[in-house]
């Protein structure tokens, strides 16, 4: 299975924090899944550190690539996606995210209740 994860699901897988749930810790720890992680939520996270939202400990491109999560890039097919999808959700981050689940054909491990009102695949975070 080819997992996506949503930034608050990497940050919580980082932390290991008890708010993932079971079946998206167990999907993301089976060696047989691929876990990609989108060039967006990166972009995302760099963008919060950087006004002060969040703080990471450590270097997250290394914590990335030791987790053996695959970088996905964003393509103008993405982009042109996202820039399509109907106005459910408006956070620019989240929309690439969806399409590029959809385009990609991933299971979106997200929390975010508003992914529903998509057609793409999600695994509760």
């Amino acid at each position: 299975m080819k997992l996506l994860l949503d930034t608050h699901t990497l940050l919580w897988w980082l932390a290991d924090d008890p708010t993932l749930s079971r079946a998206a810790r167990e999907a993301i720890s089976k060696g047989e899944n691929q876990v990609f992680l989108s060039a967006a939520s990166v972009w995302e996270i760099a963008i919060k550190q950087a006004i002060g939202k969040l703080d990471i400990p450590g270097e997250l491109i290394g914590a990335l690539e030791e987790g053996g999560f695959e970088p996905l890039p964003i393509a103008w097919a993405h982009a042109l996606r996202a820039g399509s999808l109907p106005r459910h959700h408006d956070d620019p981050f989240d929309r690439m995210l969806i399409a590029q689940a959809q385009a990609e054909e991933m299971v979106l491990v997200s929390r975010d209740e508003r992914f529903r009102h998509y057609e793409v695949a999600i695994l509760p975070a």
